[in-house]
């Protein structure tokens, strides 16, 4: 791998321009197809195979308007009156024929048929169904409906529109992450010493998730995409893209500093740390694209994007980056004398000065058995509130609090109760009796159900055969007890079929959202199995040893658990939940556990590879146990340290976002990523490798025949005898 990625670099930075204009002209052609071809991104949840799915797609061809999504107009008279008044009652249906008018409606419910009217006579829900899904309402629709209930307030009524027609509208670019990238601008120019180097890592990065994005997008009329996945691959093409450059950059001005010709120099940079970014980056690629395994088409898209966005930043480290460097010839290397070259030159510390990193390594060698225990007794301590873990999929309870969903969410809550936010439609079919008499026995059986609240007539489909039943928990939807609803209505279906002669199955946003949470809590120990024997084989093929991958995957483990933990105690305990301006506290995300192990997986690798290898180089030299802990580690912690934080500041930039989705993903993301960096990698791992000794790098001789060699630190590039042809040095 080093050797052709040694030619790899050589050959970008001789053709520089040529590499440059493709790279441009990629992207130029990406953003014209994504800008004439590019459809709307579809934040729908799909589980194929399930009851829930296959009921919702029976209705989608014989009730559209029930298995599309809807819109509430939430109605709420002034204090000490009802809406039940005339000019209220007279307000709200003006509303309601508004409503009718509006492009795709494909039905309106109001108060007077559906009897939606709170107990107190104060509020009152006007139902609005499309025979489509949320991704597929033209604004101009929703327009007409805030336009109809904006009319109602003319007559003294307060007025909210909510319902699932309603969420997540995409990436917005905001203040925040501008500020993320500054930050890490920041980081990079305090590494480096050198605005040039700084600028040199951030530009490709840029470009490569311009790439990266534009590419995605331009998929959307074929694929669906959701917001969840443009947004995730946004963040993972930033951080890492970043991050493998930066590893690659610091190599190559350091040997700069020392005298190598650029030419040489980018080309070795390319294969030796460059070697070490492709085994990283190819980690969170399979990490990533193994979400496909799982069979839900949202989370399939999502992994593959962020994947997808991933390998373009591998690629752009190891060949636009070579290719910059060629423009920016020996300006890179840093300035005789002072901080900044001594920064520039040696970043780690390596030329014998004591930097804070190396201080750290020292300390934490010294007693290594006392900072095991230590850091591992943190860990587990930030680690039990995950034993606490709940997940389901954000419904508009999780909206911003001023927003007008939160708003009609809240209200309906409190007046009708928390289950008609999400209620659970039950599809009954018969084969040799008429599906209306059926359906009536069906609601009369499911209405002693516990848990049940309310059980709405049966409504006739297209087919004579069905009907659909409207059954309102007693809870909201992301309650353990509507799952265990829905549960229980399917353990009673056999019994309904014999005493009605209906088969019913359970469905709805509702019951989709519970089996996708259902599917991936049973797919995570599998996932987590699956990644951690990975870290073990790859591991074990890098750095000839058993203790390492051992020590690395109980590691890994320690930093999940961890970030989970404090996930759990923030999102769903509300534990700094005021201070941080949480909207909403309750269950976690569903698929946030298996982003973060996908995501945090290839991480932890990236930073074991870069701080081990070093380490793996000095006992080879030396065949001293601990004395090539401490000196190893000098050549990389000041980079792994400068990542992390670029990594976390860039993963914390997206966390002051609205959407119920991507907060808790990127406050998950930023702080396993400062667990792993500075509680596991440059804490842990020297420990524990000086408490192992020389054991830490034994490996038996017949597996060490076996496994293939990967020379991720580019041995064979030291070994064999390289001819470059220097070339004049260009400005341009």
């Amino acid at each position: 791998m080093a050797v052709l990625l040694h030619r790899l670099g050589l050959g970008a930075y001789r053709h520089r321009k040529l590499v440059l204009g493709i790279w441009l002209a990629v992207l130029a052609a990406l953003v014209t197809c994504a800008g004439v071809f590019g459809g709307k991104l579809d934040d729908r949840f799909t589980v194929p195979g399930t009851e829930s799915q296959r009921a919702l797609d029976t209705l989608g061809r014989t009730l559209p308007e029930a298995s599309g999504a809807g819109a509430q107009i939430v109605f709420t008279a002034p204090e000490g009156h009802h809406v039940t008044e005339a000019r209220y009652t007279a307000a709200i249906a003006g509303a309601e024929a508004a409503a009718a008018k509006a492009p795709q409606v494909k039905t309106v419910m109001g108060p007077s048929v559906s009897g939606a009217v709170s107990a107190d006579r104060s509020t009152a829900i006007v139902q609005v169904q499309y025979s489509v899904q949320r991704a597929e309402i033209r604004p101009s629709s929703l327009d007409v409906i805030e336009r109809a209930a904006a009319a109602a307030e003319k007559n003294g009524l307060r007025t909210s529109v909510g319902g699932s027609a309603y969420g997540s509208n995409g990436v917005h670019i905001g203040p925040s992450e501008i500020i993320g990238v500054a930050v890490a601008l920041l980081v990079l120019v305090v590494t480096f010493g050198s605005l040039l180097a700084a600028g040199m890592s951030l530009l490709p990065a840029l470009l490569g998730v311009a790439v990266g994005l534009a590419g995605l997008l331009a998929l959307t009329p074929v694929v669906s995409i959701s917001s969840t996945a443009v947004t995730l691959a946004l963040m993972l093409g930033l951080a890492v893209g970043i991050d493998y450059i930066l590893f690659i950059l610091s190599r190559h001005r350091r040997q700069l500093a020392h005298g190598t010709d650029p030419q040489e120099s980018v080309a070795l940079a390319t294969g030796t740390a460059g070697s070490a970014v492709v085994f990283a980056g190819s980690t969170v690629i399979i990490a990533l694209a193994a979400l496909s395994v799982i069979g839900i088409p949202f989370l399939t898209v999502m992994g593959l994007g962020a994947a997808g966005a991933v390998l373009v930043a591998v690629l752009a480290a190891i060949t636009l980056l070579p290719a910059l460097a060629g423009f920016a010839g020996t300006r890179l290397t840093p300035k005789s004398g002072g901080k900044q070259a001594q920064r520039g030159a040696d970043p780690d510390g390596s030329d014998g000065r004591t930097t804070l990193g190396a201080r750290w390594v020292r300390t934490v060698v010294a007693k290594p058995l006392l900072t095991v225990l230590a850091a591992a007794g943190v860990l587990v301590a930030l680690a039990l509130p995950a034993a606490d873990l709940r997940l389901a999929l954000p419904d508009n309870g999780s909206a911003p609090v001023a927003s007008a969903e939160r708003k009609a969410y809240d209200t309906v809550s409190d007046k009708f109760g928390p289950g008609f936010n999400g209620p659970l439609l039950v599809l009954t079919e018969t084969h040799d009796r008429p599906g209306a008499q059926a359906g009536a026995a069906a609601a009369r059986e499911l209405r002693d159900l516990k848990g049940v609240k309310a059980v709405l007539p049966p409504q006739p489909t297209h087919d004579p055969a069905q009907t659909v039943i409207q059954v309102v928990p007693e809870t909201g939807p992301d309650s353990p007890r509507t799952a265990r609803l829905v549960r229980d209505i399917r353990a009673a279906a056999p019994g309904i079929g014999e005493a009605t002669g209906a088969t019913v199955a359970v469905t709805g946003s509702t019951a989709v959202n519970i089996d996708v949470s259902d599917r991936l809590s049973d797919s995570l120990l599998p996932f987590t199995a699956i990644v951690v024997g990975l870290s073990l084989i790859l591991l074990t093929m890098v750095f000839r040893s058993l203790v390492i991958p051992l020590k690395a995957a109980v590691g890994f483990l320690l930093s999940v658990a961890a970030s989970l933990g404090t996930v759990v105690a923030l999102f769903q305990w509300g534990r700094l939940a005021d201070a941080l301006g949480l909207a909403h506290t309750g269950p976690v995300v569903s698929f946030l556990p298996i982003i973060l192990i996908g995501v945090l997986f290839g991480l932890a690798m990236d930073y074991e590879v870069f701080l081990v290898s070093g380490m793996r180089e000095e006992w080879v030299h030396t065949g001293a146990a601990r004395a090539s802990v401490t000196a190893g580690a000098r050549h990389s912690v000041r980079v792994v340290t400068a990542a992390a934080l670029i990594m976390f500041t860039v993963f914390a930039g997206f966390f002051p976002l609205d959407d119920a989705l991507i907060k808790p993903i990127a406050f998950a993301l930023a702080v396993g990523v400062a667990i792993d960096a500075f509680a596991v990698r440059l804490t842990l791992v020297p420990a524990v490798l000086a408490l192992a000794g020389r054991h830490a790098w034994w490996l038996p001789a017949w597996l060490d025949r076996v496994l293939p060699d990967l020379d991720v630190e580019g041995t064979r590039l030291q070994e064999a005898p390289r001819v470059v042809h220097k070339e004049p040095e260009r400005v341009s």
